[in-house]
């Protein structure tokens, strides 16, 4: 080892503190040299993977309802609604397929087990119940919107 610090291998104190400048000013995460036999790897700031959102958890269709099911919640200003909101991050649908007409639309009834929307997470395709009875009053997002866990999607009048 003394051998590859004195004649400039990967391990050599001026080479090693230039490759972490190199990395602040480019803001690299991570350097791996190698040479011949002789290699270094440098990481920095932490894994990369922890900036982004935990990736939501892959249901088969069939088990979308009973695994992640919306998360109805009264509105504030009456206590007849409630407002659905999304059980998972993924990508909203408001119809089965481009060519046919929406789940629901704003003044159709829906019970417990109406199918309201289609929520796509990595690929699956998540058909999302009401879970409550009553009257849409509001579709909160559109169609191929991006949403995340507990966003507001619609709102239903229980009394309708």
């Amino acid at each position: 080892m003394a051998e590859s610090e004195s004649n400039g291998g990967v391990f050599d104190e001026a080479r090693f503190l230039r490759i972490v400048e190199l990395m602040k000013e480019h803001d690299l995460a991570e350097v791996d040299l190698r040479d011949s036999e002789q290699r270094i790897c440098i990481k920095r700031g932490g894994p990369v993977a922890a900036a982004l959102p935990p990736a939501p958890p892959a249901y088969p269709q069939g088990a979308a309802a009973a695994q992640a099911s919306p998360q109805p919640a009264a509105a504030a200003d009456d206590p007849n609604m409630v407002v659905i909101k999304s059980p998972m991050v993924g990508t909203f649908y408001s119809k089965p397929n481009p060519k046919a007409a929406s789940f629901v639309k704003v003044g159709d009834h829906v019970d417990a087990e109406s199918t309201i929307c289609i929520i796509e997470a990595m690929k699956v395709f998540n058909e999302i119940p009401a879970e409550i009875s009553g009257k849409v009053v509001a579709v909160l997002v559109k169609d191929e919107e991006a949403v995340e866990f507990g966003k507001p999607l619609f709102k239903i009048d229980t009394t309708g």
